[in-house]
């Protein structure tokens, strides 16, 4: 998955705890869809709105995919790239890369679902998110 030309790319620096580290020494392969969360949360508080209720305007995870290419240590400096890939009345996928130095360590995608929770149930991708997603 390759980074799209002319596309809005974010990028995040995301810390490596000590508890992310497995018996290998490398970041354990679950911790890093907790990572795509940090760097979507990060994105949404620039880019989308800084404030919001969740409850009526929140998503919920759909799928998450990820291809593991080069271990991430406890001391690496670690970058998250993301970009909105396709954006539908309801859901949106983010597409990441896991970058360390200039090496790239894994690439992701998540489809994401607009969610009322005091409704509990979907809802149409609010304008203003739509407007940012398609920037660019």
């Amino acid at each position: 998955m390759e980074e799209p030309e002319g596309k809005d790319i974010f990028e995040t620096t995301v810390e490596i705890r000590f508890a992310d580290i497995d018996a290998m020494g490398h970041v354990n392969n679950a911790v890093y869809f907790s990572y795509f969360e940090q760097a979507r949360m990060a994105y949404f508080k620039e880019r989308v709105a800084r404030i919001w209720d969740w409850n009526e305007d929140g998503v919920i995870v759909a799928r998450n995919e990820i291809d593991y290419i080069y271990p991430v240590f406890l001391n690496d400096r670690m970058n998250i790239r993301l970009w909105v890939e396709h954006v539908g009345s309801k859901s949106f996928s983010v597409c990441y890369r896991v970058v360390v130095g200039e090496r790239l360590c894994a690439s992701g995608k998540s489809v994401l679902v607009c969610f009322n929770h005091k409704n509990k149930a979907t809802q149409v991708l609010p304008e203003a998110w739509k407007s940012v997603f398609l920037a660019n």
